[in-house]
């Protein structure tokens, strides 16, 4: 059996072939190992998405025919094949949105099997399933269309038939009970040096790892196929929309504004209130879907520890940023060039020192460092700031704004600082690719 966090091999990489961002994941994790002359152990990984992320199904014509979804689900659905397509279309890759939710244990039995015959064997099935697949052209639920696609990858299919069955079905439910069990909850997930990377937005530090760890390790981001043309969004103004108490707002802010820097371009705020984080649920309610949610919060948790240059001292998880959001849009209306500046002490204080936001004293302090007169900003506080606050949030959600920080360039949306090498490459400034 196959230990999940155990290979002879210095990478485990867990695929499933209904992920897009697994599929993604594929040339860019292959030209690193290439590059750094190692093999790679692929292995896959069957998400229960209705688990956590509800369920729905397409008719002919593409419209949802039954669905089991929240709103907030739909959005997040939505954006997840909008950021794909975006991605995919950098590669020349074909993404289009899946009828249904597919059951990939077959294909995930299938790709044990031709790992068991070696890593060309492997890499070809993987290609021949993930391409077609995502063009709306491959059952991965039938039998005789994966041993087909194995045959096609040059596997040997004698005795396939009864894998499926017995030997295969049994090794890959172990693998996804032990895997999960250890703690991966999606893909692509990354196994190196005994640390594990959700999403391919690592690659960079998993490089770092894979190289010895020479100096800083770097931050996450998006690896670029190589031959991107820069400036593709030459005019478009940079917007960022961030709420004060998000850690990966506050992370996102020093390679922002070294991003606006380089770029030559000033960045134009909007505060963005955030739902707080769903509280994990009682010990009785320990569904898979609950348990998923638990890893994923768990996750995010040391992806922060991981990424901040200092700790991050949240003295106060409750807090209310709204008095801060409103400071924001009163600066911007009276001292515009001093936005970067209040951003970052406001941030600073809470991330930082550790210290609240919450009061208007505090707020109002913060501009008076500016040489800004901050009496008329206690007027708007109480006048007219929480209808303004309250129109902003309505203009973002309108504009498809569903969590902070997000990137907005011209009508592109970008959710998270791991887009900044795409951002740097559509305005011109310097960039990271593979």
């Amino acid at each position: 059996m196959l230990l999940p966090l155990q290979s002879d091999r210095p990478l485990i990489v867990y695929l499933d072939f209904k992920s897009p961002y697994a599929y993604l994941a594929v040339e860019p994790t292959r030209a690193m190992a290439q590059e750094l002359g190692i093999a790679v152990d692929w292995r896959p990984f069957v998400l229960d998405i209705p688990s956590y992320l509800g369920s729905a199904t397409l008719d002919k014509s593409g419209e949802v025919a039954k669905q089991k979804r929240s709103n907030e689900q739909w959005s997040g659905v939505k954006y997840a094949y909008y950021d794909c397509r975006r991605y995919a279309n950098l590669r020349g890759l074909t993404v289009r949105g899946t009828v249904k939710i597919w059951d990939t244990n077959l294909a995930s039995i299938a790709m044990l099997w031709a790992r068991a015959q070696g890593d060309d064997v492997l890499a070809r099935y993987i290609d021949a399933v993930y391409e077609p697949f995502w063009k709306r052209e491959l059952d991965v639920e039938n039998p005789e269309v994966i041993r087909s696609v194995l045959a096609d990858s040059g596997a040997d299919i004698a005795g396939f038939d009864r894998y499926t069955q017995g030997e295969g079905a049994a090794q890959n439910e172990a693998l996804q009970n032990a895997a999960f069990e250890a703690g991966i909850f999606g893909v692509p997930t990354y196994i190196v040096k005994d640390n594990k990377y959700f999403g391919r937005e690592h690659l960079p530090r998993i490089r770092w790892h894979l190289s010895g760890e020479p100096g800083a390790a770097p931050d996450i981001g998006y690896l670029l196929p190589e031959g991107l043309g820069k400036a593709a969004a030459p005019g478009a103004e940079l917007e960022l929309c961030i709420d004060f108490k998000c850690p990966h707002s506050y992370l996102a802010l020093a390679p922002t504004l070294k991003l606006a820097a380089e770029s030559g371009r000033k960045i134009i705020w909007h505060p963005r209130l955030s739902r707080p984080s769903r509280p994990a649920p009682a010990p009785e309610e320990l569904s898979r879907g609950a348990r998923h949610r638990i890893l994923r919060a768990e996750n995010a948790a040391l992806e922060l520890t991981r990424y901040a240059e200092q700790p991050l001292l949240d003295k106060h998880p409750g807090t209310d940023s709204r008095i801060a959001a409103m400071g924001l849009l009163w600066l911007a209306e009276v001292a515009p060039l001093l936005l970067d500046r209040y951003v970052k002490m406001v941030f600073e204080h809470y991330w930082q020192s550790g210290e609240p936001i919450d009061g208007i004293n505090t707020i109002k302090g913060f501009v008076d460092k500016l040489g800004v007169d901050s009496e008329p900003l206690e007027g708007y506080v109480k006048g007219a700031g929480p209808a303004a606050l309250i129109a902003s949030q309505e203009a973002l959600s309108a504009r498809g704004v569903i969590a902070t920080p997000t990137y907005l360039l011209g009508e592109e949306r970008f959710i998270g600082r791991q887009h900044l090498p795409l951002l740097a490459c559509r305005l011109g400034a310097q960039r990271t690719s593979e």
